[in-house]
């Protein structure tokens, strides 16, 4: 091919490896770039063809999209980056093609080769040394036909305006720009093994080192994370492997008939045996030496192997390299396990710094009055106070478990081997820690001899009072609560001077919440009960299916918890029944629904939904986020759940499944085994029960205090110490004390809140890991990098069926609602990255629920229960890779999520919390 000339691809548009290097330089973007680099330097690479920026430029001008993509990316983008993302996707898609850019998009498809093509966007700062803008823009395999190809670029300049490359730009301060991403189409290679080759170790900062992770088929299963791959460790210098871990390979993926790739799994035999020979390591080593030399830096290099060719595919700089050793030493200090396990069901995704430190002070209150409850004094008293504050963690604006101290806390009470067990089973901790490690957590240091002996049996003595005795407590403080939280709820705070409300907000947390200490002995009563119930199970029933346990230690029809749903089914067979009324609310926005029923005369229905908010207003999503406003500060929430619940014959598969055990139970366990049964399972089900009763007096607590922390934000607003009064949710709870106190200069919360408000957005960005460790100072010495925070998106490895822990049997077969809001269910199957007990209203309006973290005790899966509604928790990778629309068979009683059929084209994406979307904070 001849050499095209700048005046030739102004009129083609289409960049080729024999392009001018000015003209790859200006319109290639940075994998376009590097792939030209490559190619020049004589690596094998794959035809490759690039679609210029300017042919969308050209693109984007002739038909009138480029003033439009300038309105969307004016000022204000950045805090509405998932409106703009959205609007400029379905722009772009509906765009007609004119002959020019068509005519580009056919050429770019001829001279990769035609046949097989990947279609890989190329941003203009992508893999710099400076951005790497990682996974930011989309790439699609296996993609054949023009039309194919055409549907695939139009993605790709979508992508250039995604959500999550617009908050990569926002966190960093880059401008928006309105250029898009170049798109390179390039030959698919029939990989028989692929990977990436780092030219240094980029978690030891060694750069005398190269790192290679294989696996057999494409790549896209290691780059997913789907796949453990085989990882070889070689000498930079001689090539020489210096370490070699064989991966689990249990699949592969290649090209399959259309987009994207088949699946298949690998035979024992491959399974067990490296990937790479010792000829595909050597060439392996000289392609990273020659790379490395060329670029004059340590290279992250994509590549192939097929018929014996070492073809690469990309080349970055690594951008992430560690200083190297001696300058950088592994942190030292004490090792800390992070789980967001079942505390996302509280504090989903990024929280305000205000809902962390209430969250962590009322926690720390709690269970240092537990300790006290069950007899722990002085020194060892001490003791647990210096680890009570630090039950939470709060990192990069997420709340999560410090582990450690959690089974400290459990081992208060006897049968620790037991109730730990059966904690991380409660609050979905995927991974156990070691017996060695769970004997070595005490709660203070244990006491040798006979003393020590006394001082357990005396504890154990207390508790095991408690135990007996807590239906009659829970009744009682039950009592107590309610009449305390009538003073503090029927109260306009408002209207009260600032510091007589900052006076009642400590009295509520004395009255209402460092009170709850010994409630927590009904939690310990439960992981005591709902353990010898399982134990129960293994040892007389060994044949019982997973959920039997669950299902038996179930509350009943009972549960408070699940009178939301009852009376939001209730107000919709009101709304049913009345026409005229029904039409109104289905016609009206969510936000002008009560008034449109004010002025409709619908007066039974208005009292109806005004009794509702008196009774569930603090029922709502994210209930515990004090930056949040509940149903009784803006009912129009409750308008879409009920909209939701209009049709009849929602949750078609649900029914309820409580009877199931029962029978199970007089199958196959009778005489003094059922006996005994029955007293341990009658004693869980009280506990869960009572449990459910005491999440409610929790929202109400927290609702309480909700009202009191904005009225005193108004206060400080108008006293000028914020701009705005909602920047009270900045502030940390010391802080808020200290102004009230004395303790801090109100001259400095302004810059504060604008300070936080400003690093919380850039933390809604990032990617959270569910668990991590730390050694020392969790931010420092790189804990987080090695952790797994980043703000690459989570990828899809293309999984068909998907295994959790069955909750609830039942078959159900329907569409797919991928979902981090209970509403808009209408009738499908919810998934849900966590929930909160707000969602529980929404749940006859499924047919089945899905939960990727979560435990069969969290809230929700216990409502879900009650309701009869099929339901698996703890299902890895949901969110992410399943999509609305997807049509799903749920087995509750196997655990199983089986795809039955994808999207059709335009399904929503999954909505993770932790995965980079926008977030709104007051």
């Amino acid at each position: 091919m001849s050499l095209t000339t700048e005046s030739e691809h102004l009129s083609l548009g289409v960049l080729s490896p024999s392009s001018e290097e000015s003209l790859i330089t200006r319109y290639a973007g940075g994998k376009g770039r590097n792939l030209h680099t490559l190619t020049a330097a004589g690596f094998q690479v794959p035809d490759w063809s690039v679609i210029g920026l300017d042919v969308f430029a050209g693109f984007s001008r002739r038909s009138g999209l480029q003033e439009r993509l300038a309105q969307l990316l004016a000022d204000g983008w950045d805090t509405t980056a998932g409106r703009v993302a959205a609007e400029i996707a379905a722009l772009i898609e509906e765009t007609p093609l004119d002959a020019h850019t068509a005519a580009a998009v056919a050429l770019a498809y001829r001279q990769a080769g035609g046949g097989l093509v990947a279609v890989r966007s190329s941003g203009q700062e992508e893999d710099g040394t400076e951005h790497s803008f990682a996974g930011q823009f989309d790439s699609f395999l296996n993609i054949s036909g023009l039309d194919e190809v055409t549907t695939h670029v139009r993605r790709c300049w979508a992508s250039g305006f995604s959500e999550r490359s617009l908050l990569y730009r926002a966190q960093r301060g880059l401008p928006p720009g309105t250029g898009g991403v170049a798109v390179i189409v390039q030959r698919m290679v029939p990989a028989e093994r692929s990977g990436v080759l780092f030219t240094a170790d980029p978690t030891a900062g060694r750069t005398d080192r190269h790192v290679v992770s294989a696996v057999h088929g494409l790549g896209e299963g290691l780059v997913s994370g789907a796949v453990d791959a085989d990882t070889v460790v070689l000498d930079a210098a001689t090539g020489e492997p210096l370490s070699t871990v064989i991966g689990d390979k249990q699949e592969r993926y290649d090209a399959g008939t259309g987009p994207g790739c088949t699946v298949t799994p690998v035979t024992d035999e491959d399974r067990e045996a490296p990937a790479l020979t010792a000829d595909d390591l050597a060439l392996l080593h000289a392609a990273g030496v020659r790379a490395t030399a060329h670029y004059g830096a340590p290279q992250d290099i994509e590549w192939a192997i097929a018929d014996g060719t070492l073809w690469l595919l990309q080349s970055r700089p690594v951008t992430t390299l560690g200083p190297p050793p001696g300058t950088a030493p592994e942190p030292e200090g004490e090792l800390r396990i992070w789980d967001n396990s079942n505390i996302i069901e509280s504090f989903s995704g990024v929280v305000s710094p205000l809902t962390y430190s209430f969250a962590a002070d009322t926690y720390a209150k709690v269970y240092e009055s537990y300790a006290r409850a069950l007899g722990v004094r002085g020194d060892r008293l001490r003791e647990v106070q210096e680890w009570t504050p630090h039950l939470l963690g709060y990192v990069h604006g997420r709340v999560y478990y410090n582990l450690y101290h959690w089974y400290r806390m459990v081992r208060l009470a006897p049968l620790y081997p037991l109730n730990r067990r059966v904690l991380e089973k409660s609050l979905g901790v995927a991974e156990s820690i070691s017996d060695e490690t769970a004997d070595g957590l005490h709660p203070f240091a244990p006491r040798p001899g006979l003393r020590g002996r006394l001082s357990r049996l005396a504890r154990t003595a207390v508790f095991t009072r408690r135990f007996l005795s807590i239906g009659k407590s829970v009744e009682t403080f039950h009592r107590d609560f309610y009449r305390a939280y009538e003073v503090f709820n029927n109260v306009d705070y408002d209207a009260l001077p600032g510091d007589e409300t900052y006076r009642r907000f400590r009295q509520l947390q004395k009255e209402l919440i460092e009170k709850w200490g010994p409630m927590q002995a009904l939690d310990a009563t439960i992981l005591l009960s709902v353990g010898l119930l399982a134990l129960l199970t293994r040892r007389w029933l060994p044949d019982a299916p997973e959920w039997f346990t669950w299902a038996a230690a179930a509350p009943g029809g009972d549960v408070e918890s699940a009178e939301p749903a009852w009376a939001l089914a209730e107000l919709a067979a009101a709304v049913r029944a009345d026409d005229e009324a029904r039409q109104l609310l289905e016609r009206t926005p969510d936000t002008d629904a009560y008034q449109a029923l004010v002025e409709a005369g619908h007066t039974g229905i208005v009292a109806a939904v005004d009794a509702y908010v008196a009774a569930y207003g603090y029922r709502s999503p994210d209930e515990l986020k004090l930056e949040v406003p509940d149903l009784y500060e803006n009912p129009a929430g409750l308008f879409s759940l009920l909209r939701d619940a209009l049709p009849e014959n929602r949750g078609s598969g649900a029914g309820e499944h409580g009877g199931e055990a029962d029978a199970y139970l007089d199958q196959h366990l009778r005489g003094p085994r059922r006996w005994v049964y029955e007293r341990v399972r009658r004693k869980a089900r009280a506990a869960l029960t009572d449990r459910e009763r005491l999440r409610f007096c929790r929202t109400r607590a927290f609702g309480a205090a909700k009202r009191m922390l904005r009225a005193l934000g108004r206060d400080l607003a108008r006293a000028g110490a914020l701009t705005s009064w909602d920047d009270v949710f900045m502030l940390r709870l010391e802080e808020v004390r200290g102004a009230y106190e004395g303790m801090i200069a109100h001259t400095e919360l302004k810059d504060l809140a604008a300070l936080r408000r400003t690093r919380l957005a850039a933390d809604a960005a990032l990617h959270a890991p569910a668990r991590f460790t730390t050694r020392g100072a969790p931010y420092w010495s790189g804990n987080l990098e090695r952790a797994g925070w980043s703000s690459g998106p989570a990828a899809r490895s293309g999984a068909r069926e998907l295994r959790g822990t069955p909750c609830c049997p039942g078959v159900v077969e329907g569409p797919a609602v991928v979902t981090d809001t209970p509403r808009d269910i209408g009738g499908g199957i919810l998934l849900a990255y966590r929930t909160d007990p707000g969602w529980v209203a929404a749940l006859p309006s499924a047919a089945a629920l899905v939960v990727e973290r979560g435990s069969p005790l969290t809230h929700v899966a216990v409502v879900a229960r009650e309701l009869g509604i099929p339901t698996v928790v703890q299902v890895r990778n949901a969110t992410t890779e399943i999509r609305t629309g997807t049509l799903l068979r749920v087995d509750g009683a196997a655990g199983t999520v089986t795809v039955l059929a994808d999207p059709p084209d335009g399904g929503a994406s999954a909505e993770n919390p932790d995965t980079p979307r926008t977030e709104t904070h007051p």
